[in-house]
């Protein structure tokens, strides 16, 4: 059974830093992309970055570029989520999420999707104080 467990959110001030992680457990990396997802209240579930699990090649939506950054430990199975410089505008739940290695190139051309990946964490809270 495919579990994903999220953990490492918090209350932060404007500027701050967290850092996510996300346990896998019933599969391995290879051959799969692990994401990370935020939904804010009232707005869409949105991606924010991917990483694959074949050949740690990384995506992140542009609002995170320089900011943000994955990372991944594939013998403990865990994908990480280092958040620096951190905006309101983060403030959401974080998920995240495993789906088959689609390529950077895939995620390029359509960005990170919710319908791309099957298995979804819990989320953990994310605050933002201005």
């Amino acid at each position: 059974e495919v579990q994903l467990v999220e953990s490492g959110g918090g209350l932060v001030q404007t500027g701050g830093s967290l850092r996510l992680s996300c346990a896998a457990s019933g599969f391995d990396f290879d051959g799969y992309d692990i994401a990370w997802f935020r939904q804010a209240p009232g707005k869409e579930r949105e991606g924010v970055s991917c990483i694959s699990g074949t050949d740690g090649s990384t995506y992140y939506r542009d609002s995170v570029k320089g900011r943000f950054t994955i990372s991944s430990d594939n013998g403990k199975n865990t994908v990480y989520l280092q958040m620096n410089s951190l905006k309101p505008e983060d403030t959401a739940v974080y998920y995240c999420a495993s789906g088959l290695d689609r390529g950077r190139r895939y995620y390029r051309s359509r960005g990170v999707r919710v319908p791309d990946f099957g298995s979804w964490g819990q989320g953990t809270q994310v605050t933002v104080s201005s």
